[in-house]
């Protein structure tokens, strides 16, 4: 079993942030996959069911995106997931819009949800696929700024591809060898 976190913001006035794409993937992933995210556990929304054989379990956590730890150590010690079985979906605004870059643990990217996740979890040693979402404007504001500001018309087109791209991704993750696709989708 594979717990697939989406980092974000609940409400209706975040959907569409940058900071809210952890959350629209897990959206994805749930639709193409017919699991229905409505079930509310500790301060989050959770969906369980079937990715082309492997069970896995959708999380949402409600607490706003730097504060996930307690949401995702909750429901993975109450479904007994260890560290190396979590796979965190996490906005980088390092990385050009699209680009994914997977790891696995280690402290490459700072982001205050993945610092918050692993203090909760007492591990790093989760799988993060961290998502691009730096466009041509990112270095006119602040990344708390940045990060709260609305993908552009242009931006919203391409949001497809690149959730389509983090689906697959974790696919192979939840499929594959994790090296393989490290290897695919590295620095």
């Amino acid at each position: 079993m594979k717990l697939i976190i989406g980092l974000g913001n609940p409400g209706e006035k975040y959907t569409n942030h940058r900071s809210n794409i952890g959350f629209k993937i897990v959206d994805v992933i749930a639709n193409n996959n017919a699991i229905d995210i409505r079930t509310k556990k500790k301060k989050s929304l959770i969906g369980r069911g079937d990715f082309e054989g492997e069970e896995i379990v959708l999380l949402k956590p409600q607490t706003f995106a730097d504060l996930s730890g307690e949401a995702a150590l909750y429901i993975a010690s109450f479904l007994r997931i260890k560290p190396k079985d979590i796979i965190v979906i996490v906005d980088d605004i390092t990385l050009e819009l699209g680009r994914l870059v997977v790891e696995k643990g280690g402290e490459n990217y700072k982001h205050p949800g993945i610092d918050n996740l692993a203090v909760a979890l007492k591990s790093d040693k989760f799988i993060r696929v961290r998502v691009g979402i730096q466009g041509e404007d990112c270095t006119e504001y602040s990344r708390d700024e940045y990060v709260s500001r609305e993908f552009e018309a242009l931006e919203n087109m391409q949001l497809i591809t690149i959730i389509n791209d983090t689906e697959a991704a974790i696919r192979a993750i939840t499929h594959g060898d994790i090296d393989e696709v490290i290897d695919k989708y590295r620095m």
